[in-house]
């Protein structure tokens, strides 16, 4: 029997992935767990955790549990989510004409995070594109939970319970 999960919590986990790091759902018990790479490679080789601080331990043991589980599934990652996808889209999604072009001109070439982020600001639609990005992510979330058979309740964000 699989547990329910917070498709807030799975949206959140999405956004705190790096290139270096990757999430875990436990189909059983709902937790959820990010891991750094470090951490997954140190519980592969088993390495002697002895020498490490008490919190490097808790995360490695914690990786060996996650590796040595039928239990754990990873959630898409970093690459999976394809992020200068997403900004094409929402460059495309911007009703003006000249300001979709501006944007789409920004994310062309070497440093596009950078100048798209810079451009959202200076523009002001900064909060048009995190709201655009985090139902981005909403919606790879529950494909996801979908495909894997994952039950989960929508929870109201932050922005949702103020009104």
């Amino acid at each position: 029997m699989s547990a329910e999960v917070s498709l807030r919590e799975v949206v959140d986990h999405l956004n705190m992935l790096s290139d270096e790091s990757s999430a875990y759902l436990n189909k059983t018990t709902g937790e959820l767990i990010l891991l750094s790479d470090e951490e997954l490679s140190a519980a592969e080789e088993r390495e002697d955790v002895e020498g490490c601080p008490e919190w490097q331990r808790v995360m490695i043991e914690k990786a060996r549990e996650v590796l040595d589980s039928d239990d754990y599934l990873k959630l898409p990652s970093k690459f999976d989510i394809h992020e200068y996808r997403v900004m094409q889209e929402f460059c495309y999604s911007v009703n003006l004409p000249q300001l979709s072009e501006q944007l789409l001109r920004n994310i062309r070439g070497s440093g596009a995070f950078g100048r798209f982020k810079q451009a959202i600001y200076s523009l002001g639609i900064e909060k048009d594109w995190y709201r655009f990005r985090d139902e981005e992510y909403q919606r790879i979330a529950v494909e996801w939970l979908e495909v894997n058979g994952i039950t989960y309740r929508k929870d109201l964000d932050a922005e949702e319970r103020r009104t």
